[in-house]
C-alpha cells in the first residue's frame, strides 16, 4: 500500500526521539518542566524548537525575541537544509561526544550546537543580501556563545563542536562534512590580506583544542590535527599534523578521524 505523501513528510524519527527524551525528562526532573515544555513539548517540529531557541538566547533590548523568532521561522520554511542539517548536527553530536546520551542536550543545554544552528540562519540571511541583520546575528552570538562564525563562511552538515569555547571561523573559511572540532579553535587569516583568505577543510576532518590553521590553504579530508597546532601549510588527506608549526607526523589512523575522535598520537 502507497503511504501518502503528506504523510511522509511528517514521519521524523529524529523529532519522535527528541519527544521522548523529553517527555521522560519531565518526569525525572520536575523543576524543569516549563524549561522543557516550552523548548521541546510545546512544538509541534524541531525547526520550530530551533526557531524558539535561537530567537530565546539572541534576543537583546535591540532586538526583540518576537522579531528573531520571525526571522528563524521565516529561514527554516524557505531552506529545509537548515532543519537537515541541525539533525546531521544533533546525531554527529550523539555518535561522537561521550558525555552525550540523549539528542535533547545539545538541543537545550550544549551551546555549540545551539551556536552552529543560529550561524546556519545568519548565513541564510548572507545568502539573501541581508547583510546587516546576519552581522548582527554574528554579534550576538559572540556575545551569547563566545563562538564568532562569520555568516559568509560555509560549514556543511554532521558538524560538532565541542565545548564550543573560544571558536573563531572567518569569512571565507570552508568546512566539509562530518568535521569535529574542540574548544579554542581559529580557522582564520595571517594578515591583512582581502579576498579569499581563511582555510578550506575537508570532510571528516578532527581538529583537537587550541589548533590554528590560517591562511587560504587546504586541510584534506579524513585528517587530523593536534590540539595546540598551528597549521600554515596545506595538508594531503588521511593524514596527522602536529606542532608548531604542524608538520606531518604520520597517517590519521583511521578510515574517520571524526567519527573516532582519537586524538591519540603514535609514539612510534
Amino acid at each position: 500500500m502507497r503511504v501518502p505523501r503528506d504523510h511522509l513528510q511528517k514521519v521524523d524519527p529524529v523529532w519522535s526521539r527528541i519527544r521522548q527524551e523529553a517527555a521522560q525528562a519531565v518526569l525525572d526532573e520536575p523543576l524543569l518542566g516549563g524549561v522543557i515544555h516550552s523548548g521541546i513539548l510545546h512544538h509541534d517540529t524541531l525547526e520550530c524548537a530551533l526557531a524558539y531557541r535561537i530567537s530565546l538566547k539572541l534576543a537583546s533590548g535591540e532586538m526583540s525575541e518576537q522579531i528573531l523568532r520571525e526571522i528563524c521561522d521565516e529561514a527554516f520554511e524557505a531552506e529545509h537544509d537548515l532543519g537537515a542539517a541541525a539533525r546531521a548536527d544533533l546525531m554527529a553530536i550523539l555518535e561522537r561526544d561521550p558525555a552525550t546520551h540523549r539528542l535533547i542536550q545539545p538541543l537545550l543545554f550544549f551551546k555549540g550546537f545551539q551556536a552552529v544552528q543560529a550561524y546556519r540562519i545568519g548565513h541564510w540571511l548572507w545568502k539573501r543580501g541581508r547583510r546587516d541583520m546576519a552581522y548582527f546575528l554574528q554579534m550576538r552570538i559572540s556575545e551569547a556563545f563566545g563562538i564568532d562564525i562569520h555568516p559568509a563562511a560555509r560549514l556543511g552538515r554532521g558538524i560538532m563542536i565541542d565545548h564550543a569555547h573560544s571558536i573563531v571561523i572567518g569569512e571565507t573559511a570552508v568546512v566539509g562534512d562530518n568535521v569535529s572540532m574542540l574548544h579554542s579553535v581559529t580557522l582564520g587569516g595571517t594578515g591583512k590580506e582581502d579576498g579569499d583568505r581563511h582555510p578550506k577543510v575537508g570532510d571528516g576532518v578532527l581538529i583537537g583544542a587550541g589548533a590554528k590553521i590560517l591562511g587560504n590553504i587546504r586541510v584534506g579530508n579524513c585528517s587530523r590535527i593536534a590540539a595546540g597546532s598551528v597549521v600554515l601549510e596545506d595538508l594531503p588527506p588521511n593524514v596527522t599534523a602536529a606542532g608548531v608549526p604542524a608538520r606531518i607526523v604520520g597517517k590519521a589512523g583511521c578510515a574517520q578521524p571524526s567519527v573516532s575522535m582519537d586524538q591519540m598520537l603514535d609514539e612510534r
